[in-house]
C-alpha cells in the first residue's frame, strides 16, 4: 500500500514510542543548550554513537544537578521522533550523576574553574569580628545543627542568633541556600531585625551526594559575593565542599563554627580581672618609685626656704594706718571748697539772666498755630466739598473714578455723599446729543457737562 509522508512518519513515531516506552541510558553529556523557553537540548553520547535529547522546562527545575557538558550521567526517559526533521530523540525525565567517579570529576572541573577566576585567593579572606553582636545561621530548622550551634554559643558568649531556614539536601537546596546568603546581605536592617556581623552556613555529615548542593555554582558564587564574613561548617572534618574554599573561614563541624564565632565570656572576664590587677600593681609601683626618687633628691625643708623671705618682711617698716589717715584729713581740710549755697545762688542768677519765655505765653502761641492748621485742613479736605452737595464715585475695587471713559454699562459703583454712601449701577453708554434750540415755554434743564469744574477752580480729585 502507498503511505503519505505524514502517515509513514507517524507510524514510525508510534512504533518507537511503543517499543522504547521507558529506557534508562548511561552516557556522557555533549552539547548542552538551554533555550529561552526554558527547555534544554543536549546530546547523550559514548565513543560510538550520539542521541539527541530534550529536557522539558518543567523537568529542569526538579533535577538534582544542572546538566553540564562532559558530565557522565544516567538518565531515564522515553524515545520518540521529531517528524519535522526525521530525527529520533530521547525525552529525559530524570538525570543523575553516574557514581562517585563522575561526581569527583565534576567537582574537580568546577574547582579548577573557580580557582581560575580567583575566588579561592587568600587575599579575599576577611577577618572575623572579635565579638559579634548578631550571628546569622543558614541551615535546616529541624536538624541537630542549629541546636548544637545555639547550645555552644549560649555556653561561650550569649549573643543574638537569627536563623534563615533552608533545605540542606535535595533539588531545591542549592537555590534556597544561595537565596539565604544573598538575603542576609541585602535586607534593610531594623531594631527588631538587625544585620548579622557574621554568617554560619552548615549542615551535618552525609555522603557526597547529600552534600552536593554546597558544590553548586549558585551557592559558591553567593558565598564569594557575601559582604558579611562567612564561616562554612558543612559535614564532618573530612568532608570538603566548594563553599569551604570561598568562605572566610572553614570550621570542621557546626559546633566548631560556633566556637570560632564567639570567644569564651568567662575567659574574657578572667583576662579583664588580670589586667585590672596588673594595672593596679603598676600604678602602685610607679608611685612608690616616684616617692623614693623624691626622698633621695634631699630637697630643703619648706621652713628653711621661707626663713630669708620672712626676715626680710620683718625688716620693712610700713607706716601706721593712723598716720596715713591723719595726712589725708589734713589735705582735705586745707583745700578751700566752694559753699553749696553760694553755688546754687550763682546758678539761679545765670538762669534769670537768660530771659526764657513764660510758659503761659508759649502755650498760647502753640494753641494758635494748632487752630490755624485745623482750619486749613478742613478747608482743603474733600469732606467739606461733599457737604456742599458733591459726590465721590469709586468702582468695585475701591478705586476713584475720575471720568466716564473707564465705566461700562452694568458696572456697580459706590457714591459717597457728605452724610454716607450708596450703591449704584451704570446704565447704557454715553451718547452725544444733537444741538437744538430750547423751546420758548419749556423750563431750562441743567445739562451735564463732561467737565463740571468752574472756570478758575481746580479739580477736586
Amino acid at each position: 500500500p502507498e503511505y503519505s509522508v505524514s502517515e509513514l512518519a507517524g507510524s514510525i513515531k508510534r512504533t518507537m514510542e511503543e517499543t522504547f516506552g521507558r529506557v534508562r541510558v548511561r552516557g556522557e553529556l555533549g552539547r548542552v543548550t538551554v533555550a529561552r523557553s526554558g527547555h534544554c537540548y543536549l546530546d547523550l553520547k559514548d565513543d560510538k554513537a550520539v542521541i539527541n535529547s530534550i529536557i522539558w522546562k518543567g523537568v529542569m527545575g526538579r533535577l538534582p544537578v544542572a546538566p553540564e557538558e562532559g558530565m557522565e550521567v544516567i538518565v531515564e526517559g522515553r524515545m520518540s521522533t521529531y517528524p519535522g526533521r526525521s530525527n529520533y530523540q530521547l525525552i529525559i525525565e530524570s538525570l543523575e550523576l553516574a557514581g562517585a567517579g563522575a561526581l569527583m570529576a565534576l567537582l574537580e572541573k568546577r574547582k579548577k574553574m573557580f580557582a581560575a577566576e580567583g575566588l579561592f585567593a587568600p587575599e579575599r579572606k576577611r577577618e572575623l569580628p572579635y565579638l559579634p553582636k548578631v550571628i546569622g545561621v543558614v541551615t535546616s530548622p529541624t536538624g541537630a545543627v542549629i541546636r548544637d550551634i545555639l547550645h555552644r554559643i549560649e555556653d561561650r558568649f550569649p549573643v543574638r542568633v537569627i536563623l534563615w531556614p533552608v533545605q540542606v539536601q535535595g533539588e531545591r537546596a542549592a537555590g534556597e541556600i544561595a537565596a539565604a546568603i544573598t538575603g542576609f546581605n541585602s535586607y534593610a536592617p531594623t531594631p527588631e531585625l538587625p544585620r548579622p556581623d557574621v554568617l554560619i552556613v552548615g549542615r551535618g555529615g552525609g555522603s557526597m551526594e547529600d552534600l552536593w548542593c554546597f558544590n553548586e555554582e549558585v551557592v559558591v558564587r553567593a558565598a564569594a559575593n557575601s559582604d558579611i564574613p562567612l564561616i562554612s561548617a558543612v559535614g564532618h572534618e573530612t568532608d570538603t565542599t566548594l563553599i569551604d574554599y570561598v568562605s572566610d573561614l572553614r570550621a570542621p563541624t557546626p559546633t566548631g563554627a560556633a566556637e570560632v564565632a564567639v570567644p569564651v565570656r568567662a575567659d574574657l572576664m578572667f583576662t579583664l580581672g588580670d589586667y585590672e590587677q596588673r594595672l593596679a600593681r603598676a600604678l602602685r609601683r610607679t608611685n612608690q618609685d616616684a616617692a623614693n626618687r623624691l626622698r633621695g633628691a634631699r630637697l630643703p625643708r619648706r621652713e628653711r626656704l621661707l626663713e630669708g623671705a620672712s626676715q626680710k618682711l620683718d625688716m620693712i617698716r610700713f607706716p601706721k594706718a593712723e598716720d596715713l589717715f591723719r595726712e589725708q584729713r589734713r589735705r582735705v581740710e586745707g583745700a578751700r571748697l566752694p559753699s553749696p549755697v553760694l553755688r546754687l545762688q550763682s546758678l539761679g542768677a545765670r538762669v534769670q539772666a537768660m530771659r526764657l519765655p513764660q510758659p503761659e505765653r508759649m502755650l498760647r502761641e502753640k494753641r494758635a498755630k494748632l487752630s490755624t492748621a485745623g482750619a486749613l485742613l478742613e478747608a482743603l479736605s474733600y469732606q467739606g466739598v461733599l457737604a456742599r452737595g458733591f459726590a465721590l464715585v469709586s468702582d468695585a475695587d475701591g478705586k476713584i473714578v475720575r471720568g466716564q471713559a473707564g465705566l461700562n454699562a452694568g458696572e456697580r459703583v459706590t457714591l459717597e455723599f457728605g452724610d454716607g454712601k450708596r450703591g449704584a449701577v451704570i446704565e447704557g453708554g454715553v451718547k452725544a446729543k444733537p444741538k437744538s434750540k430750547p423751546k420758548a415755554k419749556s423750563k431750562p434743564r441743567a445739562k451735564a457737562r463732561k467737565d463740571a469744574t468752574p472756570t478758575g477752580q481746580q479739580s477736586l480729585f
